[in-house]
């Protein structure tokens, strides 16, 4: 890994540990320059032209979810049995990290305070991510796979179906009293919406 590399990478990481612990306005470039043992904060716009760019990057390296959903060339043609476990499984692992758990809390009394940070996070996350489910669902109608429907709707309910076990995580522990793991609960949260999208089965005559 080149100097240039290592720095950004310093760079990301000291940004995370800031966001996480004071959210998006409390978190300073200078407070984040600190925290990556930089001689000057100027040394951050060198990678970054701002503090916003910098935590759309933060998120972008530390929500696994959304590594996955940017070549979204690769998967449009697998199955969704394939796809949907896959993009559950990194939306569900974003909250297994303590300090991404602390980051999301911060993130998400942040934004119903302010609307410029939910407009933030909004589109570096869940439009990107709805974004892919839409025309991931789009393309399976058109192959067949799933029968014809709103996938504005659709991908708004898998996401839906997630959030209980991501709320568990985060904000609600009587949520996981009950044992569910992050597995079981996709592997039933899929069939259950595949089962509802399925193609419809010709009745023999």
């Amino acid at each position: 890994m080149s100097e240039e590399s290592d720095r950004r990478a310093q760079i990301l990481e000291a940004a995370f540990e800031e966001f996480s612990e004071k959210g998006f306005k409390g978190a300073t470039i200078k407070s984040i320059a600190r925290a990556a043992s930089l001689q000057s904060p100027a040394l951050i716009y060198w990678y970054f032209p701002d503090k916003e760019a910098l935590f759309r990057e933060v998120l972008e390296s530390r929500i696994p979810v959304l590594r996955t959903v940017r070549d979204p060339a690769g998967l449009l043609d697998l199955p969704p049995e394939k796809v949907l476990p896959t993009i559950a499984r990194g939306y569900l692992s974003i909250f297994d990290n303590p300090a991404a758990q602390r980051m999301m809390r911060l993130l998400i009394g942040e934004a119903m305070r302010r609307p410029e940070i939910a407009d933030i996070l909004g589109s570096a996350v869940i439009k990107r991510v709805l974004g892919f489910l839409k025309s991931y669902l789009a393309h399976q109608i058109e192959l067949g796979r799933l029968r014809p429907h709103d996938v504005r709707s659709s991908a708004r309910a898998f996401m839906g179906m997630l959030l209980p076990q991501a709320g568990g995580k985060v904000f609600f522990a009587a949520i996981r009293e009950d044992g569910l793991t992050d597995e079981e609960h996709i592997e039933t949260a899929v069939k259950i919406f595949l089962e509802g999208l399925g193609p419809q089965k010709r009745v023999r005559e």
